[in-house]
């Protein structure tokens, strides 16, 4: 079941470096890019791509930890699984929810956003709903970087009860069959 845990840490590491990747573009885009319009379609577009990644990913990691759930310590195996929970729900959330709230906002704007005034109960809103998005995309990584440190310090197998000193350092179990 190592080989299971492994690949499971695989494919968070994946969404977590692509989150990361994630703020790097957005910052970027509206750095680069002189039209700010066109600057928020490209980071709305890859936002769009990793929530439904992360969506995806915390549905294959919940369903795959119902597969050693009998050796593995129940407390952390739901604390692992409402974690993964709160990465799928945040990810939702942002996209199906405030995504579509700041889609129609931007729809009753009429204009681009720079050019509504900072007062404009419209424009208050968006950067409302703009802070929110980057709360909920907050959470959603706060909980896949606890949901990684749980299933990489999980043990296996018979010696994970007994032996609780064992060298951390001791390769060699690693690439026994």
């Amino acid at each position: 079941m190592k080989f299971l845990s492994d690949i499971r840490l695989l494919i968070l590491g994946l969404w977590l470096g692509a989150a990361v990747f994630f703020i790097g573009v957005a910052q970027n885009a509206f750095a680069v890019l002189e039209n700010r319009e066109l600057a928020g379609t490209v980071v709305g577009r890859n936002l769009s791509l990793l929530n439904y990644s992360g969506i995806v990913i915390a549905t294959i990691l919940i369903l795959t930890s119902l597969l050693a759930a009998a050796r593995i310590n129940k407390l952390w195996l739901w604390v692992e699984r409402f974690l993964l929970l709160l990465l799928g729900a945040s990810c939702a959330v942002g996209q199906f929810v405030i995504g579509i709230w700041i889609a129609s906002t931007k729809a009753q704007m009429g204009r681009p956003i720079e050019e509504v005034a900072a007062d404009d109960p419209l424009r208050i809103q968006f950067n409302m709903l703009h802070q929110y998005s980057e709360w909920v995309l907050l959470a959603g990584m706060v909980a896949a970087l606890l949901s990684f440190f749980i299933i990489s310090n999980r043990r296996f197998g018979a010696t994970a009860a007994t032996d609780t000193k064992a060298d951390i350092y001791d390769f060699s179990k690693e690439f026994k069959i």
